[in-house]
């Protein structure tokens, strides 16, 4: 499995990306491999216009699917509403892949939609949707808080993110968002240092990585920033830990800044 598509099984349905360090990366490398792909949130994410064919700001996102289609696609970034992307599209396909949004909140970011609303996205779209459904300040890895994730309930696969890049440095702000209830989950403290056990011990926590997750959604969780031989030792070593503790079937090991699967450890 050697494709990104293929090894998060993304084909279709819906997607969400929880975690950190990697999320949107993961995203935008599905968007542009997929057909007739929705990118989408439940969160603040920042301007993504450059990564997809055109984005429709819509407080009513399946009355925009039904305008696309009707109108085989050609509308996705006329009139009021809407914010232009690079590539405005002549066609059904052009108009995809698809940024779906309710507002631009400030000039760097959009709002999310309740997770009600992709839910309803996810019914009305006869393509996939892919879900930023969490956030992490740009950190390497995190813990969710009581409000976290925001993960549609008709979620057909969470992938639960972190990034190799914090093993060896301390379990602080810096690197970790939310550090004091990445601590209480690992048995560890504020200020330890990060180690594989503690990466793989997160992702696959029900307070970590598999928070929030639909009973009947399948979890998937991948580790990236794998650059080198080094780090795809210490991300298996994260993924042994995964598969014991955590009933997944893979996971998956990448270089998401390249768009490169590294392995799948199943």
């Amino acid at each position: 499995m050697n494709d990104v598509v293929d090894a998060l099984d993304a084909t279709g349905g819906t997607t969400c990306l929880v975690g950190a360090g990697g999320k949107k990366t993961t995203l935008y490398a599905l968007a542009g491999r997929l057909d007739r792909a929705v990118l989408t949130a439940t969160v603040r994410i920042p301007i993504f216009d450059r990564e997809v064919a055109a984005v429709r700001v819509a407080e009513d996102p399946v009355a925009a699917i039904d305008e696309i289609a009707s109108s085989g696609g050609e509308d996705a970034v006329s009139g009021g509403e809407e914010s232009e992307g690079d590539a405005e599209p002549t066609g059904g396909a052009g108009a995809f892949p698809l940024g779906l949004v309710p507002e631009r909140e400030r000039d760097d970011r959009y709002r999310g939609y309740d997770p009600a609303v992709v839910d309803e996205i996810g019914a009305a779209h006869d393509g996939p949707v892919l879900v930023k459904a969490d956030g992490a300040r740009t950190r390497l890895l995190k813990a969710p808080n009581e409000r976290e994730p925001q993960v549609p309930a008709g979620a057909d696969r969470v992938i639960p993110v972190a990034s190799v890049g914090a093993v060896g440095e301390p379990l602080t702000a810096e690197t970790v968002h939310r550090p004091e209830r990445v601590a209480a989950i690992t048995d560890a403290a504020v200020g330890d240092e990060i180690t594989p056990e503690l990466v793989g011990r997160v992702l696959a926590h029900e307070r970590g990585g598999l928070k929030g997750i639909p009973d009947d959604a399948t979890a998937i969780p991948l580790v990236n920033a794998v650059d080198d031989a080094d780090d795809e030792a210490t991300a298996r070593e994260i993924a042994r830990v995964v598969h014991e503790r955590a009933d997944v079937s893979r996971v998956v090991l990448a270089r998401m800044i390249e768009e490169e699967i590294v392995g799948v450890v199943e």
